[in-house]
């Protein structure tokens, strides 16, 4: 069977598509410019969003001095890629052509905010700061076009193809790059950028190690250290890193708020809310610290003072999104009717960038929900995870096999032959399911027991997930999770051990501890493997409740599947059948939860919980509310207050809008329980 026999539909055409492009690239190299806009139309007839087929065909037209064109395909282009640099360098350069001056330094200010890599914006930018009498805006222009111009030429195009998310070229290029150089430090601090993207992060923390070791004044790679570090949840390192780079410049800001962001990562609120102070003081008008030290605020519960900071950094930056979003995020802000009409006017301003429009959508669904104007409040939701689809790169159809691949390997033969193997600690407690199904809720009842500690989503599971899926990790031939079937028990005992001591960090002394991320529902396999002795209760909340509360939450990274009402629904159907099957092949193995139960029964609910968890029963597990803790979940406020039950049927005002969902969901709509 050849390569294309093998090959999906979607597969083949892209292969297709990548063949047309190729030609049209040939061409416009040789001056055919007629042959390649042929070319171009050809592919873009069958794909007509297509990222490059659109830059090259705008491309093509500038040079044949089709200006009018050219821009007609720009404006589709970035309206379908509002992300993509190197569309608005091509703008900047339409611009200039057309002696427009003012727009087309614009662009290529917007191209460099998005691709730093783009040294032909740069230079541009030199000529236009230069020629307003901008001098200090020339000079850092004229410092990247000079950073550029010294780095080999396959560094600048890695770097430039990291921005462009074409991590795999890039990652290519970049290692054959190493063959000859192997101790190059800014190709190292590339591959681990990579490294990261793809959630390899075992590598880029061992990569930039390296950088800081060989090179221990590189400032760049050492701050990529303090994010991959912060990343592996290994707080107390990166925040000795943090103290480095603010020790070699306390004046820099940068490193001062990673230094405030680590302590407050190690749990030392104090201390990191006493440095957001002293940045606003020497730097009032800085939006990011008025935010960042709402987050603080919000996560140990100071609300009214988090609400100031949130209010203060939309003061400072109109169009600050985050600053509206995190109100909205408190779950219980409500916003006047002055913050209504400036959100809505920023979110239509055209000079607001693309990730503020996104947190405008969300702040703005929220708001109008909050007054009942349902109609409105969905079409700025759905506006919002529009933006946000267009800048992911999920598969919904790679998920679904995924799902189909962990059934297909892992039965109840597959456990018993393994019976007994891996690390025998019973610790742990996962907590798994969707987001926004209770979860939170879950891990503050079973934390307001005196045995339990509260932690957070953390990252060990997944990650360790990652490192064995390999180098492929997007790839129909990725190792993970067939390769569980190949450790043995020495092995399996390793990686659970290996579990326990990372996370120890995270615990303050009791018996048992809490992981609530809730995507290891993926990976109950393998949590069943290393901890085999672990507690995992499943967070389940009805199907249409759960899905519309995920679709109006902007979460700050990953659960991309939330942002289409087909692609949440057709997710919940995968775990709904997921987690069925691990019922059968582990009977007994998992507790689920039903949201809505603990809604309308708590003490019932908390001691079905406890008793499955083998603890005594404590009155506290029922005035979770009164618990003091940090909670670093969207729910934050909610579990800090009783239980309420006007949550749970939001979504039937939405029901008119939610077809899509409902088709999508399937037998699971009446099957979830």
């Amino acid at each position: 069977m050849n390569e294309n026999e093998s090959a999906s539909p979607e597969e083949n055409k892209a292969q297709a598509n990548d063949a047309l492009l190729h030609e049209a690239k040939l061409q416009l190299r040789d001056g055919a410019l007629s042959a390649a806009v042929a070319t171009l139309n050809n592919l873009l007839s069958d794909a007509p969003e297509h990222r490059d087929g659109l830059y090259y065909l705008a491309v093509c037209q500038r040079q044949s001095k089709d200006h009018a064109a050219a821009q007609q395909v720009l404006q589709s282009l970035l309206s379908t890629h509002p992300q993509y640099g190197r569309a608005y360098q091509e703008q900047g350069q339409n611009f200039n052509a057309l002696n427009q001056s003012e727009q087309a330094g614009q662009a290529f200010q917007k191209a460099v905010a998005l691709n730093p890599s783009l040294i032909a914006s740069w230079k541009a930018l030199v000529i236009y700061h230069d020629g307003l009498g901008d001098m200090v805006s020339a000079q850092e222009a004229m410092r990247h076009v000079k950073w550029l111009s010294h780095l080999p030429p396959q560094l600048v195009t890695v770097s430039s193809l990291i921005h462009e998310d074409k991590l795999y070229i890039a990652e290519r290029i970049c290692r054959e790059f190493l063959q000859q150089q192997p101790h190059h430090i800014e190709a190292m601090r590339l591959l681990a950028e990579i490294g990261s993207k793809l959630q390899i992060l075992d590598e880029a923390e061992f990569l930039l190690e390296s950088c800081v070791e060989f090179s221990p004044d590189y400032k760049h790679a050492r701050m990529d250290y303090v994010q991959v570090l912060h990343k592996r949840q290994k707080f107390q390192k990166a925040l000795e890193q943090a103290k480095h780079l603010h020790a070699s410049e306390p004046d820099n800001v940068a490193f001062e708020v990673s230094l405030a962001s680590e302590t407050q990562a190690v749990g030392d609120f104090t201390s990191a809310l006493a440095i957001y102070d002293n940045i606003i003081e020497r730097n009032p008008q800085l939006h990011a610290a008025h935010s960042a030290r709402g987050h603080a605020l919000k996560t140990i519960g100071r609300s009214d003072e988090a609400i100031k900071s949130y209010r203060q950094a939309y003061l400072c930056k109109a169009d600050f999104g985050d600053a509206y979003w995190s109100l909205a995020n408190l779950k219980t802000y409500v916003f006047t009717d002055v913050e209504l009409a400036q959100m809505r006017e920023q979110e239509q301003h055209a000079e607001t960038q693309t990730n503020d429009r996104v947190h405008l959508c969300f702040a703005l669904g929220k708001a109008l929900e909050d007054r009942k104007e349902y109609a409105e409040s969905f079409s700025y939701y759905q506006q919002g995870n529009s933006l946000k689809q267009l800048q992911s790169q999920y598969n919904a159809a790679r998920m679904a096999a995924e799902f189909r691949e962990q059934q297909e390997l892992f039965d109840a033969d597959f456990f018993e032959q393994r019976l007994g193997w891996g690390h025998s600690s019973a610790a742990p407690i996962f907590v798994v399911g969707l987001p926004r199904a209770g979860s939170t809720l879950l891990e503050q009842i079973l934390a307001s027991h005196s045995a339990v500690d509260g932690t957070m989503e953390l990252a060990n599971i997944i990650g360790l997930a990652h490192r064995l899926r390999g180098k492929q990790a997007t790839s129909k031939n990725s190792r993970y999770p067939s390769i569980l079937g190949e450790f043995g028990d020495d092995q399996l005992q390793k990686f659970g051990e290996s579990f326990i001591e990372d996370t120890l960090f995270h615990r303050q002394g009791g018996a048992y501890f809490i992981d609530k991320m809730p995507n290891n529902f993926r990976h109950i396999a393998l949590i069943q493997l290393i901890l085999p002795n672990a507690k995992i209760i499943d967070a389940r909340r009805h199907p249409m409740a759960c899905c519309f509360s995920g679709f109006k939450q902007l979460f700050a990274e990953g659960q991309e599947f939330s942002y289409g009402l087909e692609s949440i629904g057709a997710y919940y159907r995968g775990y709904v059948d997921l987690m069925a099957h691990w019922d059968a092949v582990l009977p007994g193995k998992i507790l689920r939860v039903q949201h809505e139960d603990v809604v309308d029964d708590l003490e019932t609910q908390v001691r079905r919980i406890l008793d499955y968890c083998e603890l005594p029963f404590e009155q506290q597990c029922i005035d979770f509310h009164e618990t003091e803790r940090a909670v670093r979940t969207p729910s934050s406020e909610q579990v800090r207050q009783p239980i309420y039950q006007t949550g749970t049927e939001q979504w039937q005002h939405y029901e008119q809008h939610l077809d899509p969902r409902q088709q999508a969901l399937g037998p699971a709509l009446q099957s979830y329980r």
